[in-house]
This record gives structure tokens, sequence and C-alpha cells, in this order.
């Protein structure tokens, strides 16, 4: 690691992308820190210039929503020590979708008896099956 770091300090080049990198990184901490929380995984800090903040949004529909809030996005970024005097959106849609999280749902042990008991008192019928399938995932 250290020999990375060495040839870092030794290119000027590489130096101000290090510096440059480190500065998108603590924009966007600061930025996660004011966005609302609904917001902020579909919401990014593009840069800085000129007094002026980008921010990149997923849709237009959450970019909208950044327009509407950027007076108190504006205040609470000062409030940070960040010198912004506007707030840029612009739209970057993502070209891969995100997969939908899914929830593993278990069923307790007396939930499940409680199900296989009341299949087993119903005759054959759909929901006697729908019961006992619901039953099983314990």
């Amino acid at each position: 690691m250290q020999r990375i770091r060495a040839l870092f300090k030794q290119n000027t080049e590489l130096q101000a992308l290090v510096d440059h990198a480190g500065g998108l990184t603590e924009l966007q901490k600061i930025w996660g820190s004011v966005v609302p929380q609904p917001l902020q995984e579909f919401t990014r800090a593009g840069g800085l210039n000129h007094r002026r903040i980008t921010v990149f949004a997923d849709n237009g529909a959450v970019a909208a929503k950044l327009k509407l809030l950027a007076p108190t996005l504006l205040k609470n970024l000062q409030i940070k020590g960040l010198e912004v005097t506007s707030i840029r959106v612009e739209v970057q849609v993502k070209s891969t979708a995100r997969p939908p999280k899914k929830t593993s749902r278990r069923l307790s042990s007396s939930a499940a008896s409680s199900l296989s008991a009341l299949a087993e008192s119903l005759p054959d019928s759909p929901l006697r099956t729908a019961l006992q399938h619901l039953s099983k995932k314990t």
C-alpha cells in the first residue's frame, strides 16, 4: 500500500485525481446527511463548481421533488459549511434496473401448527391445499 501512495505523491496528475475523488466523496457524505432519507438512494452529488452543486437524480419524479426542496436543501448545505448558492438537478437514468428486495417470510412453529390443524379440519378443497402449503413455511 505504501508503494501506491508513493506513486500517487510522485505523479502530480494522479495526486490531483486523488484529491478530486476525495472532494467528491466528502461532498457525497454531506449531501447524504442533508437530503431526506427516502431520496438518498435515488440521488448523488455530482460536483461543486462556482458555488453551484450539481445533483444527479435517477428519475424525473425525484428531480421534481429535489427542485421543490431546493431552498431547504441549500440552507442545510450552508449550515454544513458548504458555500453554495444554487442547486442544479440533472436526471441521470441508470441503465440497469434494481432488482426488487425480497423479504423472507417465515411462520413461527405455533402459527404453522395452527394452520396445519385448521387445514386438517377442512374438507378436501383448494383452501385446504393452500393452508397445508402455507403451514410448511417455517
